[in-house]
């Protein structure tokens, strides 16, 4: 069964509950979906929270190697996004020449803050892991004891691979940056990131595709009436 990851952080729980069922109404089998919950690495995720992070998993997320066992394929995604295609399309793109599978963007945004007053950091490879599919078994350099002491640069630029040959590309549609790529009809989405902040905040309950978001959350509470 194909395994996704998502970021969880407390700030942003519906957000988490939303993106899980955007997938698994999606999904044409079973997925699973696991959180990536600090409450449930005790003993594990070691390292102390540093003021550049703008969300609990900012380096949790390179675990997944780890917790997948070092075996088969999974994926990881930020919980501030929404699927709109089958997530197993995602998986069929998984190809064995490469360690990782993210969307290579070229993204420099110029504000200085983004959601709940969080920095805005600049960096090459931003945004590169906030969709990675691992070959697990290619990223054992991904242990507790690396995650936990690696710098975010390290991390998030793929320094623990041995070059950038082994990074390859998934297609755009898999992680389309809200108010940063041009606006496309939601047909040619298949996952919507609102990384400058989602419209569950109130300072963005006018952002991009915000009526797609709380169409899917009003979905997820749906319970019928007697």
């Amino acid at each position: 069964m194909n395994k996704v990851f998502i970021g969880f952080d407390p700030n942003e729980t519906v957000a988490f509950h939303a993106l899980n069922h955007s997938i698994q109404s999606r999904a044409s089998a079973p997925v699973a979906v696991i959180p990536i919950m600090l409450s449930q690495l005790n003993g594990v995720f070691k390292r102390e929270r540093n003021q550049l992070q703008s969300t609990e998993f900012s380096f949790s997320r390179f675990l997944v190697p780890y917790l997948s066992d070092f075996k088969g394929w999974s994926a990881f995604m930020d919980c501030d996004m929404l699927v709109l295609g089958d997530i197993h399309e995602l998986f069929a793109q998984c190809d064995e020449r490469y360690a990782v599978q993210c969307v290579k963007h070229d993204h420099r945004p110029k504000e200085e803050t983004k959601f709940l007053g969080a920095a805005q950091t600049q960096y090459a490879k931003k945004n590169w892991s906030s969709v990675m599919m691992f070959n697990n078994a290619r990223c054992t350099a991904l242990t507790p004891d690396y995650v936990n002491t690696a710098t975010g640069l390290e991390l998030h630029q793929f320094k623990w691979l041995s070059s950038d040959d082994e990074i390859g590309e998934l297609t755009h549609e898999w992680n389309h940056l809200v108010g940063y790529d041009p606006n496309l009809p939601v047909e040619q989405i298949k996952n919507l990131h609102y990384t400058e902040g989602g419209p569950y905040f109130e300072d963005y309950v006018d952002t991009d595709y915000a009526d797609v978001w709380l169409k899917e959350r009003d979905a997820m509470l749906y319970a019928k009436p007697r």
